[in-house]
C-alpha cells in the first residue's frame, strides 16, 4: 500500500466538516500510515480530542504554548517530523493565515515551519469560497507548492445553500494523498498535456441555459492518470460538481467559446485529449433578463447559433500537439460515427462511447469504449472510468514515446 509507513501530520481546522476528520484517520490508518492529529480551537468546538486522539493512536496537540508539548516534542519538531501535512478541513480563516504568512497558534506556525509536501482540503460555505480574497489566497498557495483537493458541490451544512464549498469524501482525500507518494515511473515526465472535461453550459438568459448531461469524471480521471505519469497537465473544465483532480493546473469555464480560448492558451503542448461534452450550438443573443412567460403570449423562439469546433480548431492548429485525441458520445452508428469524426477532425485518435439512456455512461462511474484510429478499431470491456483513464493514460505514453 502506498501510504504504509507514511507519517502524516493532521490539521483540523474549525468547520462542520470537522467531523469527516474522524473518518479521515480511519481511512488513512486503514492503510498502514500513522496520523498526528493537530486541532485548533475551533476545531475542538466541533469533534473532542479524546474522539481524534483515540482514533489516531496519538496524542493530540492543540495548544502553540503548552509547556508539556513544547518540551516534549514542539511545534518544529511537528513540522518536520512527518512525510506529509493534511489539512482537513481547510477553512477560509487558516488558508488566508498561510497565504500570508501568520503564525499566531499551533497550525498556522506548523505550516509556516513545514518544508513537508502540504495537502490542503478546502471547506466553507459557498460565498467564502468565491470571495476574491480566498480566491487570491488561493492562487497564491497553489503557487506556493501546496496541494489542494476539492472543494466539491452540494448542499452545505449549516444553511439550505448549495454550492461549491464542501469538503471532499474521507477516501478522495487519501485517494489524493496517496498520489501524491506514487513513486511509480513516470514516463510522460518533460511532456505538456491539455485536457477539457465537463459539459459546458450556454446561457438563454441568467437563469437557464443549453448543455449535456456530462459529469466530468471521464475527462477528471484522463487528467489524473496523465498527471500520475509525470505529465504537466492543463485541464480545462466546465462547470462539474466532483473534486479537481491532484496535481494538474485546473481552469475552470462556463461556455464553449470560453473553453476554446483556455484550451488555445495552454498551447504548444504534447498531447491533447478533448474529452469534455461541448454544447454544439448556443444561443445567438443571450436574454440579460429572465424570460418571462405570460398567458395568452406565443413560445418564445430560440435562435441558434454554432459553437466552436473545439477538437477541430487543436487537430488543424498550427501549433498542432503531437498526438491529439477526441472522444465521440454516440447514441447509434458509434463506430461509423467516429471514423467520420476521426478524418474530419485531425486527430490521431477517438475514443467513441454508446450513451444511449440504458448504457448509463453518460454521469456514471463506468464505461465502455472503441478506440477508433487509422489501423483500426479496438475494443476496450466494461471498466470503471479510472481503469479507462489509466490504460488511456499508458497508451498514450507509448505513442508519444515512439514519436
Amino acid at each position: 500500500m502506498i501510504l504504509s509507513g507514511k507519517r502524516i501530520l493532521l490539521i483540523i481546522s474549525g468547520g462542520i466538516a470537522a467531523y469527516k476528520s474522524l473518518d479521515l484517520i480511519r481511512r488513512l490508518r486503514e492503510r498502514g500510515a500513522s496520523v498526528r492529529p493537530v486541532m485548533t480551537k475551533g476545531a475542538q468546538e466541533f469533534v473532542t480530542s479524546l474522539a481524534v486522539g483515540a482514533l489516531a493512536a496519538d496524542h493530540v496537540f492543540t495548544d502553540l504554548f503548552s509547556r508539556q508539548d513544547e518540551q516534549d516534542v514542539g511545534h518544529i519538531r511537528l513540522a518536520r517530523d512527518c512525510d506529509l501535512v493534511l489539512i482537513a478541513p481547510a477553512t477560509a480563516d487558516l488558508l488566508a493565515k498561510m497565504a500570508n504568512g501568520l503564525a499566531d497558534d499551533l497550525a498556522s506556525t506548523i505550516l509556516l515551519a513545514t518544508d513537508k509536501p502540504v495537502l490542503a482540503a478546502p471547506a466553507m460555505n459557498p460565498k467564502m469560497w468565491s470571495h476574491a480574497a480566498t480566491k487570491r489566497n488561493f492562487e497564491i498557495l497553489r503557487g506556493d507548492g501546496v496541494h489542494f483537493i476539492g472543494p466539491m458541490a452540494g448542499e452545505m451544512a449549516e444553511s439550505r445553500e448549495a454550492g461549491l464549498g464542501r469538503m471532499a469524501e474521507p477516501l478522495e482525500i487519501v485517494a489524493a494523498a496517496e498520489a501524491l507518494f506514487d513513486g511509480g515511473p513516470k514516463p510522460l515526465a518533460g511532456r505538456k498535456a491539455v485536457v477539457t472535461s465537463g459539459p459546458t453550459h450556454e446561457p438563454i438568459d441568467p437563469v437557464r441555459y443549453i448543455a449535456n448531461r456530462s459529469s466530468g469524471r471521464q475527462g477528471h480521471a484522463i487528467a489524473a492518470a496523465l498527471a500520475k505519469l509525470g505529465a504537466d497537465v492543463t485541464l480545462v473544465s466546465g462547470p462539474v460538481t466532483i473534486a479537481d483532480p491532484v496535481g494538474v493546473r485546473m481552469i475552470h469555464v462556463e461556455r464553449a467559446e470560453e473553453m476554446r480560448d483556455a484550451v488555445l492558451a495552454a498551447l504548444p503542448a504534447d498531447i491533447a485529449v478533448m474529452v469534455a461534452a461541448v454544447a454544439d450550438w448556443r444561443v445567438a443573443s443571450a436574454s440579460d433578463q429572465k424570460i418571462k412567460k405570460h398567458p395568452g403570449e406565443s413560445i418564445p423562439t430560440l435562435a441558434l447559433t454554432e459553437n466552436p469546433d473545439i477538437l477541430k480548431t487543436v487537430g488543424h492548429h498550427t501549433m498542432r500537439p503531437k498526438l491529439v485525441i477526441g472522444f465521440a458520445a454516440e447514441t447509434q452508428d458509434v463506430e461509423s460515427n467516429a471514423r467520420t469524426k476521426l478524418e474530419r477532425k485531425g486527430a490521431d485518435l477517438i475514443v467513441a462511447n454508446d450513451v444511449s439512456p440504458a448504457t448509463g455512461i453518460m454521469g456514471g462511474t463506468r464505461n465502455s469504449v472503441k478506440l477508433i484510429s487509422q489501423s483500426g478499431v479496438e475494443q476496450w470491456p466494461d471498466l470503471a472510468k479510472e481503469e479507462v483513464a489509466e490504460k488511456l493514460a499508458k497508451l498514450i505514453a507509448e505513442r508519444i514515446k515512439q514519436g
